[in-house]
C-alpha cells in the first residue's frame, strides 16, 4: 500500500473503552471513522514499512509500558481532548524520532502536546460548552499505555497494520 503511516501510543483496553465512548457520544458521527488514540507520528514513508514494523517490535520488547496520565481536558478551539502527560512516553517517541531521522514531517519532528480528542470539527460554541461540562467534574485519572500501532491512512477509516506490546 502507498498510504502514509501513523503510528500511535495504544490505549489498555478499559481506556481505550472508555475513550471510544466519549468520543461515539461527542464525536460528530459523519467524521468519526477512527477509534479514540494518541498520535505519535502522523505521516511515515510505506516505503519503510519493514523498517518502522522492526522498529516497533524492538522498542516494545526493550520497554515496560510507559506511566501516564489524563492531567485536564483540552479546549482545540472547534473541539475537546484529554491532555496526556507521560515523560516515559515522549522519551520513547524521542528514541523513534532519532531512528527515523530524515524521514519525518516538520509536524513530527516537533515535540507533540499528547491527546485523546473526543471531538472535533464542530462550532465553537458547542466545544466550549462540552469544555466546561467535562472540566467541571474532571479528576486526573492514570492512562494504561499497553503499547504501540501502526495504520495506514486512508483518508478516512485506518488500516490497522499492526500493533505491538510493550514487554521490558
Amino acid at each position: 500500500m502507498n498510504a502514509p503511516i501513523i503510528l500511535t501510543a495504544e490505549m489498555g483496553k478499559a481506556d481505550q473503552a472508555w475513550a471510544n465512548t466519549l468520543r461515539r457520544e461527542h464525536y460528530p458521527a459523519e467524521r468519526n471513522v477512527v477509534d479514540a488514540h494518541i498520535t505519535l507520528f502522523h505521516h511515515l514513508p510505506p516505503a519503510y514499512l519493514a523498517e518502522i514494523k522492526s522498529r516497533l517490535s524492538a522498542i516494545t520488547q526493550e520497554y515496560p509500558k510507559p506511566d501516564a496520565l489524563v492531567s485536564d481536558v483540552m479546549l482545540l478551539g472547534n473541539g475537546v481532548a484529554f491532555r496526556v502527560l507521560s515523560e516515559e512516553l515522549l522519551s520513547i517517541r524521542e528514541e523513534l524520532v532519532s531512528h527515523f531521522q530524515g524521514l519525518l514531517i516538520p509536524q513530527d519532528r516537533a515535540t507533540p502536546r499528547l491527546h485523546i480528542t473526543i471531538q472535533n470539527k464542530v462550532e465553537s460554541p458547542r466545544a466550549k460548552a462540552l469544555h466546561k461540562a467535562l472540566s467541571r467534574d474532571f479528576s486526573p485519572r492514570p492512562l494504561s499505555i499497553a503499547g504501540l500501532g501502526a495504520y495506514y491512512y486512508c483518508g478516512g477509516p485506518w488500516e490497522r497494520i499492526g500493533s505491538w506490546t510493550f514487554r521490558g
